[in-house]
């Protein structure tokens, strides 16, 4: 059929032209006529122009011929009607003319092209029916029939329309385009009618014949509208279609496209358009995609003149211009080829708005699903990557967000992403970091394959962030993966693997000192980790090895004991305070909460009814119109951490049973990627775990016969675990089940009497807390194991002594007549006194357990022994106290060596020494053995903090961090952590800082607890560490010469130590404080030495320097002190007021070593209670340690603002924080260690110093022959934790090698230099520091299984560290959980988290946030 295309189009109106001209004038038409041709056959690809011209030709001479015809007709006049219709005009009703024209339209209908008379014929009622009467007719039913039957005259004359006037097309197709509004009623009975227009207009392309008309775009605009505006859902795809069809031709067809015929397609993607009329815009999609080579030059144009020419007036759509080029990009990217480049310019802008719209435009095209912008547009893609780091925070955040989408519809693009979102998620912007975790997480819960370990990084790094936000939204995003691909499963077991560490990682974090970190552990732990709403089998099961796979090597047992403080254990304690006390007013009134408060902390309280009574309560306290209630929140807090949703006897039976599978070899210990032994020894840990917690719990025979069983395996580990549980949980194991004590006391005995020491110290602890006579039963183990010591056989007397020991702490009165001879004759005389076994020859200073000497061990036991009578005691009426101090003494003094003969080797000295240490720390904690310490005894013990041995410092550090933490220890031995700051190994350094940071915090929070306790305060008061501290540093024997620059400039770093941690809070004018303490000292004298004018010019010399600190620290010192500082009379003379000492002591050119500046802000690590690295770290030469001492060093200067930052960060440790990094040195770089013997000193030194050594040594020997009591420390020194990693250098160096080192420069006496750790063997075993403490105090038996125990290594040699926060984290003070302990409050999970918590370590570099 002949349409209105392009030619047939041409050739009708080159037909109109030859007949309204001289047609004979043939030479200039063919000429036109050729031109034209031409050009049409560019565009349509005809086959020749001169085919086509012949072709044309003759339809012109024959439609000549018509037309003249035609018009021979026309100017008659007369209508010709179809039969049966009368005369259509304006003189009939409306109806009639409605019935006529139906017959009309149906002969048109009818009619076809080749129909020539019948076109002849009605070529008057086309002309007719053009006309203004039926072209504005009222009727909408006249006015449609009439569209038809044009329509159909438009298809039976094509392409030789009636219609020749400009004026009269025009107004024929606005009056068609009109009824084409009648689509938009798809149910009218006349939709029919519309369609059939449609179609026809459509199949012909009528409206092509409007390309000449100088109106045409205002023609084909309205077109455009009115179809754009018509189009719904009631629509079927055929409507749809012939809408494109008709737009289409019009674009395809046309010479041009108009910005106003543009911007009409376009509008209809513009967002809002968008969703008011969806299906406007599908039609608008499919003609872009129809003409999208036709039209892409004018939307080329159009963002050529808004984007670079910035004409924004060429049309209304400038401002939707960003959103224009997404939906074109995503209809068609070929539409936007000119257009994607002037994007990279625009990114580049000055303009803020702009560059911010442009990168929210280019993160939907990079994002989109099936996008290859990237891919296809290279230099485009880096320069928006270039926009995460832009100076503007909201393009910034945008880019951010844009990465999820990315990640998940492009994973190749990851590798481009991972180096900019590990930049951001360091930015200073708090929301930034925050949608770094969130782009991420959403991501890996997606598909994990679609992250990188790197990415999963920087969400572990995040836990750390300094905003609680972004470290909430950190630990949730990894729970969640965990829970989904470890917990569920999804993904297997490579994905599981992949993120295996994140259990590990999330329970560390309650080592934090936020509480709202603790809480959401716990909340995590009970909702991701373990979810309280498994079944009680399967919740078991996932909490067994879940405790199980936690990683090994950071095993910590730390306090098993349940505390709850109040207001301190919740979110905003001042807050939490007030709705405390309103809680306690609400359980007053309603006794039904009260009864079910009391339910849920009852021991016996299920999990199941636990969950009842937590939501009758919530439910009870919560308010419909108050969506928001603060006070309920904290009630849902609080009930979170006492609710019992993990364990109950129930789930005891159940977890029993999990450990019996792995026992009877039936469970999947395999398929869960644990060793079956494994799994056993962690399930029997777990049990003991919560034998703290839930005792009642395990009252059951089928509990206790399961222990017994345990009892019998050959794993010591196990059995330990077995007794520890029957300690705990067999109170009223007598009464309950006579059977199974009948079978368990036997075995108990036994191990008493010869199983392993560990064994056998907790089989006497059973003994005691089971059984009602235990005088009896202890009398049945004491008697033969007494007579049956034989000193020549070593190896047979660790045991004895051990339980002897440990009998000797619980019934000191019972055995006191057989326990004083034991210690006098046995122990000291015929164990301590004597060398039996030469010891091996050796440079090492420490070794493992397993190679220690029988006799050393034997001898350690010995002085545990007199230190566990001693303590059992507890009085000193028979000086046996004394005695004892003096024996320890006389340890340390030989260094170990007591008898001086020189048989014992390195490590065996280290051990005994170390052994002697902490015996004299453990009597310090008891107020009637402190008071016999002599200040010369107490100097001694503080030496060991810098003993040559790595291993024995680190040990002592650790017992006196944690005397000091229970605020056992008096004040006087926190100054010893002043001496750290000599430690050549910065890890050392960095632990004892923070061990006096938290100590520090632990006091103030209890003064704050204890307002009351004023006449207290001297041995509470952290600023009354200063005195001590100045004391201990002016005997210090490395301090010879008083003037000595190099010797103070150690006193001054010794000094800021602490003073930069006191100072850091100025608390009630503390500065003022301090610096008043300090002059009092001058005015007083050392008590020690009050007549010796050398050692007070010694004390006034460091009071000098502490006085120089404090004016160049604070800008405070000068006011007016609060109070008036009291001096401890046992140090210091009581001031004389006739004596006022205003002389400056220090010579001139120390003034140039204190540098003004302001004391750093402690950072606390929430982690002074986990392990750190410890050994293994950079070795320093004689020089580089000069270096961190000296003054000129802003890493080691007080006054360097960096002073606190380079203790912990510096380039010494600028690797991983947790590597075992050694560096390599020769011998002779290796300075010597630092320790107690003095070296070869010229004449002058040695009359200088007091005489101290062997000689002094063998006179206090003599006399603690005589001593009857001896005491002890009841951890094992010989633990293998306390061994440094495999690759750390430890020891001194060969003689061979440093025979030149020996004999220290001048006025360098004293001590062995500490001395960095020292190489060591490839496997060194970890053990418990736990176990020996329980039994010591019966109210702190967990607490000595905390976690500031020895650092342990982990996997490949590195060592477990605390946690830094990253960007700065403001640490909030350590909670003090000494008092305030609301006992009946005990819950369940939080225990499983602790304990949990206390197996994880630190495994990544925690990396400061930029």
């Amino acid at each position: 059929m002949t349409s209105y295309s392009e030619v047939t189009f041409k050739q009708l109106h080159w037909y109109h032209l030859l007949v309204s001209v001289n047609f004979y004038q043939y030479r200039y038409w063919y000429q036109y006529l050729y031109r034209h041709q031409y050009r049409y056959q560019y565009r349509t690809g005809a086959s020749l122009v001169a085919s086509r011209l012949l072709t044309i030709f003759g339809a012109f001479w024959a439609g000549t011929e018509r037309m003249a015809h035609s018009k021979a007709r026309a100017t008659d006049g007369k209508v010709t009607y179809p039969p049966g219709v009368k005369e259509i005009s304006d003189k009939i009703s409306k109806e009639e003319m409605v019935r006529r024209l139906k017959m009309v339209v149906k002969t048109f209908m009818d009619m076809d092209q080749d129909s020539e008379e019948e076109k002849e014929l009605y070529l008057n009622l086309a002309l007719h029916l053009a006309s203004d009467f039926f072209l504005k007719h009222p009727d909408k039913d006249v006015r449609l029939l009439v569209a038809c039957c044009l329509a159909d005259i438009f298809r039976i004359y094509a392409p030789e329309a009636p219609y020749t006037s400009p004026d009269k097309l025009k107004d024929i197709f606005m009056f068609i385009t009109r009824q084409l509004k009648g689509l938009e009623d798809t149910k009218s009975a006349q939709f029919n009618r519309y369609f059939y227009l449609l179609e026809n207009i459509a199949w012909v392309k009528s409206y092509n014949i409007c390309f000449e008309l100088e109106d045409s775009n205002e023609i084909f605009t309205q077109l455009y509208r009115t179809l754009f505006q018509v189009i719904n859902n009631g629509h079927n795809q055929k409507v749809h279609m012939h809408m494109v069809d008709l737009m289409s031709s019009i674009i395809c067809e046309g010479d041009t496209v108009s910005q106003e015929l543009l911007d009409t397609v376009l509008v209809n993607l513009v967002p809002a358009h968008k969703n008011l009329n969806k299906q406007a815009y599908d039609l608008a999609k499919a003609l872009l995609k129809r003409t999208a080579q036709a039209i892409e030059p004018y939307i080329t144009n159009f963002f050529n003149q808004v984007l670079m020419l910035g004409k924004t007036s060429v049309s209304d759509l400038s401002e939707h211009v960003f959103d224009l080029i997404l939906e074109l990009y995503n209809i068609d990217s070929h539409l936007l080829l000119s257009v994607l480049p002037q994007l990279e310019f625009k990114l580049k802008s000055n303009d803020n708005d702009e560059r911010l719209q442009v990168v929210k435009l280019l993160a939907k095209m990079f994002g989109a699903k099936d996008s290859e912008l990237a891919a296809q547009n290279k230099p485009l893609w880096q320069c928006y990557l270039g926009r995460f780091n832009d100076i503007h925070v909201p393009i910034r955040l945008e880019c951010v967000k844009f990465a999820s989408h990315c990640l998940m519809n492009h994973p190749d693009l990851a590798k481009d992403l991972t180096e900019f979102l590990r930049v951001r998620s360091h930015d200073p912007e708090e929301a930034i970091r925050h949608d770094v975790i969130v782009s991420i997480v959403t991501a890996a819960k997606k598909d994990l394959s679609l992250v990188n370990d790197a990415l999963l990084n920087i969400v572990k790094e995040r836990t750390l962030d300094k905003r609680w936000r972004v470290r909430k939204e950190a630990m949730m995003g990894l729970a969640s993966i965990y829970r989904k691909y470890s917990l569920q499963g999804e993904g297997g077991r490579e994905a599981s693997k992949q993120i295996s560490w994140i259990k590990d990682k999330l329970l560390h974090i309650y080592y934090q000192n936020s509480i709202d970190d603790r809480l959401l552990v716990e909340r995590v732990f009970a909702q991701y980790m373990v979810p309280f709403n498994l079944e009680t089998t399967e919740r078991m099961k996932c909490l067994y090895y879940l405790y199980a796979t936690l990683d090994t090597n950071a095993v910590n047992h730390g306090d098993h004991k349940a505390f709850f403080v109040f207001p301190g254990n919740l979110p905003d304690p001042g807050k939490a305070q007030d709705f405390v006390k309103k809680l306690a007013q609400v359980l007053d009134d309603d006794e039904r909460i009260r009864d079910q408060l009391e339910t849920l902390v009852s021991p016996s309280c299920s999990c199941k009814q636990a969950e009842v009574c937590v939501k009758d309560i919530t439910k009870k306290l919560g308010s419909p119109k108050q969506p928001s209630n603060p006070f309920l929140e904290m009630v849902k807090f609080l009930l979170e951490r006492i609710a019992p949703v993990h364990i109950d006897t129930e789930s005891i039976s159940a977890l029993i049973k999990q450990v019996n599978k792995s026992i009877d070899g039936t469970a999947d210990d395999e398929e869960e990627g644990v060793p079956t032994e494994e799994a056993i020894r962690a399930g029997l840990e777990l049990l003991k775990v919560l034998s703290f917690t839930h005792p009642v719990s395990f009252h059951s025979a089928e509990t206790f016969e399961s222990l017994l069983g345990c009892l019998k395996m050959d794993d010591e580990k196990v059995a330990e675990a077995a007794l520890q549980i029957f300690k705990n949980t067999g109170s009223k194991m007598e009464e309950s089940f006579p059977h199974i004590k009948s079978v368990l006391l036997p075995v108990l005995q036994s191990k008493a009497k010869r199983g392993p020491p560990r064994q056998a110290k907790y089989a006497i602890h059973c003994i005691n807390a089971m059984f009602t006579n235990r005088d009896t039963h202890f009398a049945q183990i004491f008697e033969p194991l007494h007579k049956s010591l034989d000193p020549a056989n070593l190896e047979q007397l660790i045991t004895p002594l051990t339980t002897l020991g440990h009998l000797a702490q619980l019934a000191p009165e019972q055995f006191a007549a057989p326990l004083k001879s034991l210690v006098a004759n046995f122990i000291v005389k015929d164990l301590l006194m004597n060398d039996r076994v030469p010891g091996k020859k050796t440079t090492k200073l420490w070794v493992p357990d397993e190679e220690v000497s029988p006799e050393t061990m034997a001898k350690i036991q010995g002085i545990k022994l007199m230190v566990r009578w001693l303590l059992g005691v507890k009085n000193n009426q028979s000086k046996s106290g004394n005695s004892t101090l003096r024996m320890l003494t006389a340890i340390l003094h030989s260094d170990g060596d007591l008898t001086e003969q020189g048989r014992m080797g390195k490590p065996d000295m280290s051990r005994l020494r170390l052994a002697a240490a902490c015996a004299l720390l453990k009597l310090a904690q008891e107020p009637c053995y402190h008071e016999i310490v002599t200040l010369e005894q107490y100097q001694l013990c503080a030496l060991v903090i810098n003993d040559e041995c790595y291993q024995v410092r680190q040990c002592f550090a650790q017992k006196l961090h944690r005397g000091l933490c229970r605020l056992r220890l008096p004040l006087e031995y926190m100054a010893i952590f002043a001496l750290c700051a000599k430690d050549p190994v910065k890890e050392r350094r960095a632990h004892a800082r923070q061990c006096l940071v938290k100590n520090v915090n632990i006091r103030r929070e209890y003064l704050k607890q204890h307002a009351a306790i004023s006449d207290k305060l001297l041995s509470l008061l952290p600023e009354y560490v200063v005195p001590y501290t100045i004391h201990l540093l002016a005997h210090d024997p490395d301090y010879v010469k008083v003037q000595d620059i190099e010797q103070l400039k150690e006193i001054k770093e010794a000094l800021w130590f602490v003073l930069e941690i006191i100072m850091a809070k100025n608390e009630n004018n503390s500065h003022a404080f301090i610096r008043k303490m300090v002059e009092n000292i001058k005015q007083t004298k050392d008590a020690q030495c009050s007549t010796d004018p050398k050692i007070n010019e010694k004390l006034y010399t460091v009071c000098d320097v502490a006085m120089n600190i404090i004016m160049s620290k604070s800008t405070t010192y000068s006011l007016e002190s609060p109070k008036d500082p009291v001096l401890p009379s046992r140090f210091f003379t009581k001031p004389d007021k006739n004596f006022s000492n205003t002389k400056n002591y220090l010579p001139p050119e120390m003034k140039a070593f204190f540098t003004p500046g302001k004391p750093k802000s402690a950072n606390v690590l929430g982690a002074v209670n986990k392990p750190l690295s410890s050994a293994g770290k950079q070795l320093q030469g004689k020089a580089s340690r000069m270096e961190t001492t000296s003054n000129n060093d802003s890493s080691s200067n007080p006054g360097s603002p960096q002073r606190s930052k380079a203790r912990l960060d510096s380039t010494e440790m600028d690797h991983s924080e947790n590597e075992d990094f050694g560096l390599k040195r020769s011998d002779s770089e290796i300075e010597k260690p630092r320790g107690r013997k003095r070296g070869v000193a010229s004449s002058d030194d040695q009359e200088s110093k007091p005489k101290r050594g062997r000689k002094r040594a063998s006179a206090n020997t003599t006399s603690a022959v005589d001593s009857e009591d001896q005491w002890d420390e009841d951890a094992r020194p010989e633990d293998e934790q306390n061994s440094p990693p495999k690759k750390g250098r430890r020891g001194r160096p060969p003689k061979s090698a440093s025979a030149n080192q020996d004999t220290p420069a001048k006025g360098r006496r004293g001590r062995k230099k500490a001395a960095p750790p020292p190489e060591e063997e490839e496997e060194e075993e970890e053990e418990e520091e736990r176990g020996d403490e329980e039994a010591e105090d019966d109210d702190d038996e967990g607490d000595d299984k905390s976690s500031e125990n020895m650092e342990v290594k982990t996997k490949g040699g590195q060592q477990a560290r605390a946690p830094r926060r990253s960007q700065g984290y403001e640490e909030p003070h350590n909670g003090f959980y000494s008092d305030f302990t609301f006992g009946s409050l005990t819950k369940t999970f939080v225990f499983v988290h602790q304990l949990g918590v206390n197996r994880v370590h630190a495994t990544e570099e925690e990396r400061t946030s930029a």
